[in-house]
C-alpha cells in the first residue's frame, strides 16, 4: 500500500471532505489532464482513475468527469462507484450514463469507447464488496445517505460511441 494512504482514507471519510472535494478534486484533475495531454490524472496517483466523457442526460452535451475506478483486470472492464463523496444526491454523471450508456474514457492516456451497465442484485452486491475492499471509505459514504449508491460496469466497445 502506498505511504500515506491510511491518512487519505481517514480524511476522505469526513463530512468536510465531502463538502470540499466535489468542487476541488474534479477541477484540478481536469486541468492537470488537459495540461499533460491526457497522460496524468492527479487523483489517480492515489487510486486508479479515468476521465469519463458522457453525454448530458438532458442536454446531450459532452460532460467530462474525472473518477476513481476499480479496474477488473481479468475481464478488461472497470467499475465506477457513484458515491458523490457521501452527499445526498446521485452524482450527475450517473444520470448521464443511465440516459446515454455509450461513453468514452481516457484510461492511461488512451481513449476507449465503453458501454455502461448499472449493476443490480447479486452482481451489484459482489461489486460492492470489491469496492469496499478497494476503498473502505465507501462504507462511510453509504452510511451517510439513504439512497443506494449506484455502481456501473464499463465494458469496452469495439467501435466508437455516437
Amino acid at each position: 500500500m502506498r505511504p500515506g494512504i491510511h491518512a487519505v482514507r481517514k480524511i476522505s471519510s469526513t463530512r468536510v471532505f465531502a463538502r470540499v472535494a466535489p468542487r476541488v478534486v474534479p477541477a484540478v484533475d481536469r486541468a492537470v489532464h488537459r495540461l499533460t495531454r491526457g497522460r496524468v490524472l492527479l487523483s489517480a496517483q492515489l487510486l486508479p482513475g479515468l476521465l469519463l466523457t458522457s453525454r448530458g442526460a438532458r442536454t446531450g452535451l459532452a460532460r467530462r468527469t474525472p473518477l476513481a475506478c476499480i479496474p477488473e483486470q481479468a475481464a478488461g472492464t472497470w467499475i465506477l462507484v457513484g458515491s458523490n463523496f457521501g452527499r445526498p444526491g446521485h452524482p450527475a454523471w450517473t444520470g448521464n450514463l443511465l440516459a446515454h450508456p455509450e461513453a468514452e474514457i481516457s484510461w492511461r492516456g488512451a481513449d476507449v469507447p465503453v458501454r455502461a451497465e448499472l449493476l443490480t442484485g447479486e452482481e451489484r452486491a459482489t461489486a460492492w464488496e470489491a469496492a469496499l475492499a478497494f476503498w473502505p471509505p465507501y462504507a462511510a459514504y453509504q452510511a451517510r445517505v439513504e439512497r443506494e449508491i449506484r455502481l456501473f460496469r464499463l465494458t469496452r466497445l469495439t467501435s466508437a460511441p455516437d
